[in-house]
């Protein structure tokens, strides 16, 4: 009866703050990280939309219930095509404000740069950014082949690179999860995917190249999350020295690498204090 009370609060104040800082109306697009989908944004989609804003959650290719397999994908363009084609969908007047999390902060970079008129704001939480001054080769692909309990696929055979990867258990739930809802790790195990390993690096950084002209001309946010185990704060402080310019950063506490599980609210009403502006 407590928690249900609390929700209850919580959708109220959200209602509250999204008045007071004129923010209704907004269109977000929310953008997942690698082996998620568009599922793992249902609480913060949930609270954007009872405060009155647009939502869409995309599942790239080959993630959530995207049709495409894994074994498809042969580089970052097939990987974040829906992204793009939903962009270019977009009437011509319309602008979006644009979130993106961990590896979902590239196709968000490159969209910076596709689409800058069509983007108010992107906002990156404890996510990868691309910039004149760092491109793919600075993030080793978010360490999709770290050292540990991970799952390797190889759809050209054992002696050819392999071309995708899955984390276990024990990463997800010691580096992504860890102060997370117990509930949050269970659906996640059950739904993430093999994230495809990009191995011809020429096309890869032809793929995911920006520029000032373009990509920085659309305003960044930042959201750091303190106690991520995967990127961890130092990193993220490092990508955002390096990605000038921004308009703000924000830092949430006791949030690992989910925050959208384990501070939802908090990363919500950051979110809207950013829309505020746009």
């Amino acid at each position: 009866m407590f928690k249900q009370g609390r929700h209850v609060v919580l959708i109220l104040l959200f209602f509250i703050l999204s008045f007071f800082i004129g923010a209704n109306g907004k269109h977000f697009v929310l953008v997942h990280g690698a082996f998620h989908g568009a599922w793992c944004w249902y609480k913060v989609a949930t609270m954007l939309k009872l405060a009155g804003h647009n939502v869409t959650t995309i599942d790239l290719a080959a993630c959530g219930i995207s049709p495409i397999q894994v074994q498809e994908i042969h580089s970052i363009s097939q990987y974040y095509e829906p992204f793009m084609t939903f962009m270019e969908s977009l009437p011509p007047k319309e602008k979006v404000i644009l979130v993106g999390h961990s590896f979902g902060g590239i196709p968000l970079s490159v969209a910076m740069e596709k689409f800058p008129k069509k983007i108010s704001v992107a906002v990156f939480i404890t996510a990868l950014v691309l910039s004149e001054n760092l491109n793919f080769t600075s993030f080793n692909q978010e360490n999709s082949t770290r050292q540990g309990e991970s799952q390797l696929f190889f759809s050209n055979g054992i002696n050819n690179p392999p071309t995708a990867s899955l984390w276990g258990p024990k990463i997800m739930s010691s580096n992504l999860y860890q102060l997370s809802p117990h509930e949050d790790l269970t659906l996640g195990l059950s739904l993430v995917r093999p994230h495809p390993i990009f191995n011809d690096k020429k096309l890869l950084l032809k793929e995911t190249r920006v520029t000032k002209h373009r990509n920085g001309r659309v305003p960044k946010a930042f959201i750091i999350s303190k106690e991520d185990n995967l990127l961890t704060e130092d990193f993220q402080i490092w990508m955002i020295e390096n990605t000038r310019p921004y308009v703000e950063v924000k830092v949430i506490k006791d949030s690992d690498h989910m925050v959208m599980f384990s501070k939802p609210e908090k990363l919500t009403s950051h979110i809207l204090k950013v829309a505020r502006k746009y």
